[in-house]
């Protein structure tokens, strides 16, 4: 028996029944199928102005805080100066492949002539993600926990912090300012 379109009861095994399925290579992968009004309105709850993007097996998103005065805590894990910065992250990016740890997310720098934007950043949700990922407190991989997952990031990214282990292609940002009355690039605060 169904309502609103969805088994009623059974827990787990409905949501799985209400999943799709797709096997590429002999893996099998849960395709996601994000509404992109709702990822808009997380992420402008969130605090940030985006710019949505669907690609094929995944979503892209451009970030910038929506407040000119906020700056995106994306830091250095192995500077020695973030140690109080690191004890209270939540989410890990491998500096190497912008892949935020536990998550169906990567993240990247925007570059803006040839340097760093420090103002905004992209975003990649996975459309498609492995059927035995786990994400941070053990959930499944679903839609309604990826918005979750999706806000709590983003929130991160403003107040808590994230943390960029390892060099690679993703650069850190935290410890920059904006020029007042400006949106343009951000440079690091020397010396």
């Amino acid at each position: 028996m169904a309502v609103n379109g969805r088994p009623r009861g059974g827990g787990a095994d409905a949501m799985l029944r209400l999943m799709r399925f797709v096997e590429a290579g002999g893996r099998r992968l849960v395709a996601l199928e994000p509404e992109l009004e709702v990822v808009r309105g997380l992420v402008e709850e969130a605090g940030f102005e985006c710019k949505l993007e669907e690609r094929p097996r995944q979503l892209l998103l451009e970030i910038r805080p929506a407040d000119d005065d906020e700056a995106l805590l994306l830091f250095d894990a192995a500077d020695s100066s973030n140690l109080g910065w690191f004890s209270r992250c939540q989410f890990y990016v491998d500096g190497y492949t912008g892949a935020v740890l536990q998550t169906p997310f990567t993240i990247a720098n925007c570059r803006e002539h040839g340097e760093v934007a420090t103002d905004r950043l992209q975003l990649a949700l996975s459309t498609e993600v492995p059927v035995g990922l786990r994400m941070p407190g053990n959930l499944a991989v679903n839609e309604r926990d990826i918005y979750g997952l999706l806000f709590r990031f983003l929130s991160a990214m403003l107040k808590t912090g994230v943390a960029v282990c390892g060099r690679g292609s993703v650069e850190a940002l935290a410890g920059v300012y904006r020029n007042p009355g400006s949106r343009g690039p951000r440079r690091r605060r020397r010396g």
